[in-house]
């Protein structure tokens, strides 16, 4: 690993990253690739995750074509220096913001989405000039290969690498310094991370996850409601970190909710769920065990059930929860939906505001009044309202958590401005010099110091 470090440092001095005209390049071969590895992609997401075709492509492939195209679109612009207006006091001066890259980057992905979650911020970091290591997770070792495969057949080694295995490798890499680490995870490794860096005094990005909130009011179309809350528990078998959590509801649209729910389950799945080819399955039996025994103590008013054999378990609305319910103490992760019911709307605000900030949260609602209480008074790191998840795929949004949720943020600009730092540059004509700043001091200078300084 020091050695890996070693040889992109090495080239990280040439420079040869700095030069926009390289990294435009670089970001052309990854968009290419994807479109020329895209059978083995597929084909690798449906062995790890039995993921379709389909929602590999929106999902994974589409949304990092689409970062890149959009990334490729403005990287000249993002590149160039920012003048800043000089004060009067630093007069005659000039000054102006310069964008350069950390250096060595370090990028840990996920995986939940394998191939999404590594190149997006891969794309960002490039953007900015920086030489990546990436590794990707161990739990999706056919895709973290096709991964590894697809970047060494379009970078050198020096500028990018990936590094395969579990959490031996991870330790590893962790031991080293890093100019900037990206890490994707859970909280839990997220702190192991954190204290790794902290080590070497190394920025970081942590993209977390925790519980999100839905909420669903009184005014709410309760049909596309349902809808699209169903998409965002069904896509990726609920396996997504801005995923709905925990479904509130006001108490008089409960029922209506439940019969709108299970009409949207059958639509989009069928009558058995557990059986169709085109349904993500849960990434290991452990996780598949996990989830199963989260549902203790709580009524499934839908679904319900599990196969151990295809890791698959069906969409799931549960009620008879509480705060104490098992499914209410841990990020969930899965098709699992808990139910729980409110009167008004403080209700809502005391319980969302009583736990860790969450990652994303989401309102329906036909009330504008409710729309402003929902986005000024509720703290999380981004979100929807009538809908849910889709606010990650407008590239020109920033994505990132909050609190335990999660720091910094990327795509878009976003990213680019993650892993770039700005240097502030101020440069001084030579043919005046203000005498007032140096000793001796006196009053009149004093008074012009106290009428630039205001």
């Amino acid at each position: 690993m020091q050695n890996i470090v070693a040889k992109q440092r090495e080239f990280f001095l040439t420079h040869a990253t700095r030069d926009v005209r390289f990294r435009r390049e670089a970001l052309k071969k990854l968009k290419n690739a994807l479109v020329e590895w895209e059978d083995r992609i597929c084909e690798a997401l449906q062995k790890d995750l039995g993921k379709c075709a389909t929602e590999t492509y929106m999902s994974e492939i589409g949304m990092v074509r689409a970062g890149l195209s959009e990334t490729l679109s403005h990287l000249r612009r993002w590149s160039r220096p920012k003048r800043v207006m000089a004060p009067l006091a630093q007069f005659p001066s000039t000054c102006r913001v310069e964008p350069e890259p950390y250096g060595v980057a370090l990028i840990m992905s996920p995986w939940n989405y394998p191939v999404l979650l590594c190149l997006d911020p891969l794309a960002a970091a490039i953007s900015a000039g920086n030489c990546c290591v990436v590794k990707p997770s161990s739990m999706t070792p056919a895709t973290s290969e096709v991964i590894a495969a697809m970047l060494g057949s379009i970078y050198p080694a020096e500028f990018v690498t990936t590094v395969l295995g579990g959490r031996e490798s991870t330790g590893a890499l962790l031991e080293q310094k890093f100019d900037y680490i990206f890490f994707t995870g859970s909280p839990n490794v997220g702190h192991v991370v954190m204290e790794a860096a902290a080590r070497h005094l190394t920025p970081l990005t942590l993209e977390l996850g925790g519980k999100s909130p839905c909420i669903v009011d009184e005014t709410a179309d309760v049909a596309v409601a349902a809808r699209r809350i169903a998409f965002g528990k069904i896509l990726n078998a609920g396996q997504t970190c801005v995923a709905p959590d925990y479904l509130l509801i006001h108490s008089s649209r409960k029922q209506e909710f439940i019969e709108a729910y299970a009409k949207q389950v059958k639509r989009m799945l069928g009558e058995a769920p557990l059986q169709d080819p085109e349904f993500t399955h849960i990434v290991n039996k452990r996780h598949f065990e996990r989830l199963m025994g989260l549902m203790q103590g709580a009524t499934p008013v839908i679904g319900g059930k599990g196969d151990a054999e295809t890791l698959r378990i069906e969409p799931t609305l549960l009620v008879d929860v509480t705060a104490e319910s098992p499914c209410m103490q841990q990020e969930i992760f899965g098709p699992i939906l808990p139910l729980l019911t409110y009167e008004k709307w403080e209700d809502v605000e005391h319980f969302v505001l009583s736990r860790p900030r969450p990652l994303a949260s989401y309102l329906f609602t036909t009330s504008s009044k409710a729309e402003k209480r929902f986005v000024q008074h509720l703290a999380f790191g981004g979100g929807c309202v009538n809908d849910t998840i889709i606010h990650l795929a407008v590239h020109g949004l920033p994505f990132g958590g909050i609190g335990d949720s999660g720091m910094g943020s990327y795509h878009g600009k976003a990213g680019f401005d993650t892993f770039t730092h700005y240097k502030s540059i101020l440069k001084k004509a030579n043919w005046l010099d203000l005498p007032f700043r140096y000793h001796p001091y006196n009053r009149m200078g004093e008074a012009l110091l106290r009428f630039f300084l205001r």
